[in-house]
């Protein structure tokens, strides 16, 4: 992706540039966040959480707090982690994505340890994605709009519908 000055993302050195944190975001005490990422309003993040730098954590979003968010990750509106998700570097998670994090959730009851879920360096998924707990999605994988990963993903793999199958294997770059 090139931006106005003709300098593409990948060069662009985010280290420079200070954390942004709207004015009507809560970043609880405790919570690690990176140079360059910007917290947008209506954001929540609670103080065990750590992101990356150069993130993009869009209105809505809510992060708990044993969440680890890597560098230059998207994170649209309406977005949720819960406890054990685990998003690697360049990350797409599109508008309204669900995760999950308990295979048998009861009220009032909670499991010891939650499951982890971990999204691979280059990761996309859709918007309105539901995403069960203990999954895998492999490194630049795509996750269509709407699907509902119940089994992990592989490296390179496009996946679509509920369940979500296999629809191709993208080609990896050179």
């Amino acid at each position: 992706m090139s931006y106005k000055s003709g300098v593409t993302r990948e060069f662009m050195d985010i280290r420079k540039k200070e954390k942004f944190i709207h004015s009507h975001a809560i970043v609880e005490k405790g919570a690690k966040i990176g140079e360059g990422t910007e917290v947008w309003a209506f954001v929540h993040i609670l103080g065990g959480a750590k992101i990356g730098a150069g993130c993009n954590i869009c209105d809505h979003v809510f992060i708990e707090n044993d969440v680890i968010i890597g560098n230059r990750v998207t994170i649209k509106s309406g977005v949720q982690l819960w406890d054990g998700v685990r998003i690697k570097d360049d990350v797409f998670i599109g508008p309204n994505v669900t995760f999950t994090n308990d295979k048998f959730p009861r009220s009032k009851q909670y499991p010891s340890r939650f499951l982890e879920t971990i999204v691979k360096n280059g990761a996309s998924i859709g918007a309105n994605a539901t995403i069960l707990p203990n999954i895998t999605i492999g490194e630049k994988a795509m996750i269509g709009a709407g699907s509902v990963v119940t089994h992990n993903v592989p490296d390179y793999a496009m996946v679509v519908g509920n369940p979500s199958r296999l629809i191709r294997i993208l080609k990896k770059k050179k």
